[in-house]
């Protein structure tokens, strides 16, 4: 509990780990390959921050890879939370094969093809609303 000018805070899940609050709100594959690095607020959106685990993909187990950063960031749309949009700003990460200098990254499916919603998000809106004709 905190004070804040007088007004009392309470914070009813301090003793729960991030990833135990988060694993509600986002599909499962981002909960185990990607880290929570920040949610902001801006205007009517929650935007959340997930970087690529510091994990070496393991069908490259053999080579000898060392992490080259991150690739451009995508953005995804994902389901309303409270009248706010969720917009998922996801960074995978690059690997680099140190003796041939070649660069490696895993592609996760987790984009809906031709769309910039999250592959569970797009299934809701396409069962709700049908197939869209132009």
């Amino acid at each position: 509990m905190t004070k804040l000018g007088g007004e009392t805070k309470i914070h009813y899940f301090s003793n729960m780990e991030t990833k135990d609050i988060i694993k509600h709100i986002l599909p499962k594959e981002f909960i185990d390959y990607f880290e929570l690095r920040a949610i902001k607020e801006k205007e009517n959106q929650l935007i959340i921050y997930l970087d690529e685990k510091f994990v070496l993909p393991p069908e490259h187990s053999n080579k000898d890879l060392e992490s080259k950063g991150f690739m451009a960031a995508i953005r995804l749309h994902d389901f309303p939370i409270r009248n706010h949009q969720v917009l998922l700003h996801v960074r995978r990460r690059k690997w680099r094969e140190k003796q041939t200098g070649r660069t490696y990254t895993r592609n996760w499916d987790i984009k809906q093809e031709g769309t910039s919603y999250t592959k569970e998000f797009a299934a809701f809106l396409k069962k709700m609303y049908g197939q869209q004709t132009s």
